[in-house]
């Protein structure tokens, strides 16, 4: 048939090669199987979240990666192409970053100096640092990761040096960036301003594995997710397609509340009165400015406020490692205000138990084995020790039924804490506290680094006190912890109370008002609240020193 023109067939497109593939990875520690023989893909371009318990693998995989782990089985495809990475070394070589939850900066060199440090181009350090601090120009221009090249990282905040680990990332020439829990240590505020890098770097092309247990997160800023569960992969799905509730029961193996479930508190007598606290720092700085509070057994006092703003100043105060002026009375009884080396002791004498805001620095002594942390400041209690002997066969046995009680993973207590990951080392220290059944409980920042599950527990755990009639004064960052666990709320702003009130009539506008040093219209809403006259009428104003500028 003349003209006759055949009909031309669609070619389908290759699907993209991925960034990263993994293949039958496996990964053992004695007799514990960290990773189970997993496989994932992540594809160019995209941000891909990896979630998972506490335990699950995450870090374990990641650190394959990454090269501080060699793999027992298994293999890694870079661009499609199978590459052997035995070291950092070799997965920087092969364009792979690594932004650890713990930074790896050195506090006494410059922003510059921690950039090429290990990236020198020779023996001479002029040339390397003056090409460095060009490039380092450009990197901040592209991705808006301004910072100033030469400030000591010692003197700049958390979120600045997460910035510079980036940029050491990035002057390497990563194409690939692993984030692990890289709002741990971050205030919410600091965290947006990090997702917004994050979502750049994606527009420019770069490929970002995010590990994280935060759900929040996950569903606003990933494109696909990895689900893992004791030591393997469950689930990968597009976020668009999934939810909170979703993940979490993938994440966990059964339903999560994800709002917690508590009666009206029954708060009793007055057992912590705070009267004109003060605090002035080794630097002169005023830490705490005149604070008033009480705390009633069977009630939760939430501590509200930007990282900096004199929560922890006040929670060494009250645990007795931190010197102030004024008064604090327990029980009517008035507490030693020195900070002496027995300060913390003579205040679980009393009834006092502090779970720290730093657990590894603060909480736990990380060289040392799980059931020897678990004892810690109670170890000269009778039921542990007889004169200068301790019965260490004891004591080991009960951290091993705390650890069983508090899901501890692996509930193994002979091993050193250090081989914990962040949420199992929380739950060390929260069984330890929490199981003195204490009149009061301390708790600084209760559930950062810890997984979704976990969180469900410490929380119980949290209010199953309260509903034992004793008193918990809570600090956190997570101003939703705050809302969903506080009985009353008190708001802290540059080491000052800004107004305190009844969590039930509290909202986020408001507080975050006063978190920011401010009470205009929007914290008269919040029926019952006194608004401090520290803070700020005309929400214009700023404060003289920002939320969390310490």
């Amino acid at each position: 048939m003349s003209g006759h023109t055949e009909l031309e067939r669609p070619t389908m497109a290759a699907p993209p090669t991925p960034a990263i593939e993994l293949k039958g990875i496996s990964k053992s520690f004695g007799p514990v199987k960290a990773n189970k023989d997993i496989s994932i893909r992540v594809m160019p371009g995209t941000i891909h979240g990896i979630i998972g318990e506490n335990g699950a693998g995450k870090s374990t995989l990641m650190s394959i990666l990454y090269g501080f782990y060699k793999a027992d089985a298994g293999e890694i495809f870079i661009a499609g192409r199978k590459t052997r990475i035995p070291d950092s070394q070799a997965a920087i070589a092969a364009g792979i970053g690594m932004v650890f939850q713990h930074f790896k900066l050195v506090e006494n060199f410059t922003v510059l100096e921690n950039v090429i440090l290990g990236a020198e181009d020779g023996r001479l350090l002029r040339p390397s640092l003056a090409k460095a601090r060009r490039e380092l120009q450009s990197l901040a221009a592209e991705y808006g990761l301004d910072v100033d090249p030469d400030a000591l990282i010692e003197d700049i905040g958390v979120g600045m040096q997460q910035r510079v680990e980036i940029l050491k990332a990035l002057y390497r020439h990563a194409d690939i960036l692993i984030l692990d829990e890289p709002t741990g240590v971050l205030t919410p505020a600091e965290a947006d301003q990090l997702f917004r890098i994050l979502d750049r770097l994606r527009s420019e092309g770069k490929t970002i594995i995010l590990i994280t247990h935060k759900l929040r997160e996950i569903m606003d800023i990933t494109d696909t997710v990895s689900v893992m569960r004791r030591g393997e992969m469950t689930a990968t799905v597009t976020t668009a397609q999934s939810s909170p509730e979703e993940l979490a029961e993938l994440m966990v193996g059964r339903k999560v509340l994800l709002q917690i479930e508590k009666a009206p508190a029954t708060p009793g007598k007055k057992v912590l009165e705070i009267k004109a606290l003060r605090v002035i720092d080794a630097d002169g700085i005023e830490r705490l400015r005149s604070i008033d509070l009480d705390l009633h057994a069977g009630e939760v006092l939430g501590i509200a406020g930007v990282a900096g703003n004199g929560q922890t100043a006040l929670l060494e105060v009250l645990g007795g490692i931190q010197s102030a002026t004024g008064s604090i009375k327990m029980n009517g009884d008035a507490l030693d205000l020195t900070g002496r080396h027995s300060g913390g002791r003579s205040r679980r004498a009393r009834g006092i138990a502090h779970v720290p805001e730093d657990r590894q620095s603060e909480g736990l002594i990380m060289d040392f084995t799980a059931w020897e942390n678990t004892v810690f400041g109670y170890h000269r209690d009778p039921k542990w020790a007889r004169g200068p002997l301790m019965n260490n066969a004891a004591i080991q046995t009960e951290a091993k039924a705390k650890m069983e009680r508090f899901d501890v993973r692996p509930p193994n207590p002979k091993l050193a804490a250090k081989n914990f990951s962040g949420g199992n080392q929380q739950k060390i220290v929260v069984a330890r506290e929490i199981e003195q059944s204490p009149d009061v409980l301390l708790i600084g920042q209760p559930t950062r680094g810890v997984d979704i599950g976990a969180i469900e527990f410490i929380h119980n755990q949290i209010i199953a006190l309260r509903d034992a009639g004793k008193a918990v004064l809570l600090v956190s960052v997570e101003l939703d912890e705050i809302m969903a666990l506080s009985d009353r709320i008190a708001v802290m702003c540059d080491g000052q109370i800004m107004g305190q009130g009844p969590a039930a009539s509290a909202d986020h506008i408001g507080l975050g008002c006063l978190m920011a040093g401010m009470g205009g219209a929007d914290t008269q809403q919040m029926q019952g609240w006194h608004i401090s006259a520290a803070a700020k009428a005309d929400p214009a104003q700023e404060p003289a020193q920002a939320a969390g500028s310490h």
